[in-house]
């Protein structure tokens, strides 16, 4: 089996080297650039499992890097972790709505920061659960190849928009909280707003086009997927 790989995109070289040590203990394969570049560069060519990505970089700045990887076509669907100083709540929200799937801030613990990436691999991985296709009004998910469709029409969404359209679309018409939400896109014990997934649900609606109406707001809830046509 072949070992996870992993990009770490960080121009501070101590901490880069604090973190390629960690996670080569834990079985990784790293790949380090310490500017935007190079990481893009890196990304295209290497193709990781899993993005680390600094939001102050040399050049392009993290937020612009993000938009560039999920603009590729090879890696519009790699998770990415922000690792950031920037611990604002619009920061945060600014760097969801850009594509990023979990966001960490700085001073963080090493530890907390393994167990973050392996939850975003696990929701990367198809689950062996349930229907592996499945299909509601018009809508079709592939969990194998990670593919979602409107009509025969392929669906460019990031990691954390495909887990939330799945989980909707796979129980029409039942109304899920925004901490339920954020369990099932973003990860179990993952420190976020809830104004997050109002983030998430919007450009997904905006992905959605003509049926966009189909991701219906429950009021002092949260969201439900339409039910009937």
């Amino acid at each position: 089996m072949s070992r996870p790989r992993i990009l770490i995109i960080e121009d501070e070289r101590a901490l880069t080297d604090v973190l390629t040590y960690n996670f080569q203990r834990e079985g990784y394969d790293v790949i380090v650039a310490f500017d935007s570049q190079e990481g893009l560069r890196k990304a295209q060519m290497q193709l990781p499992d899993v993005v680390i990505l600094d939001l102050m970089l040399p050049g392009l700045d993290g937020l612009e890097v993000c938009r560039e990887l999920r603009a590729g076509d090879r890696t519009r669907n790699v998770p990415i972790l922000m690792l950031t100083a920037k611990a604002e709540e619009t920061d945060q929200v600014v760097g969801f709505s850009m594509g990023a799937d979990d966001y960490v801030t700085k001073p963080f613990s090493v530890k907390v920061l393994l167990q973050r990436v392996k939850a975003l691999q696990r929701r990367a991985e198809p689950s062996e659960e349930a229907g592996e296709v499945f299909e509601h009004l018009g809508i079709r998910i592939d969990r194998i190849r990670h593919r979602a469709t409107v009509e025969g029409k392929e669906l460019e969404l990031t990691p954390t928009e495909f887990r939330l359209l799945e989980c909707m679309v796979r129980q029409p018409g039942r109304a899920f909280s925004r901490p339920q939400l954020m369990d099932v896109a973003i990860g179990e014990g993952a420190v976020v707003l809830e104004r997050t997934i109002d983030v998430h649900i919007k450009t997904l609606r905006k992905k959605l086009g003509l049926k966009q109406d189909f991701i219906e707001t429950v009021r002092g809830v949260g969201y439900r997927f339409r039910e009937t046509p």
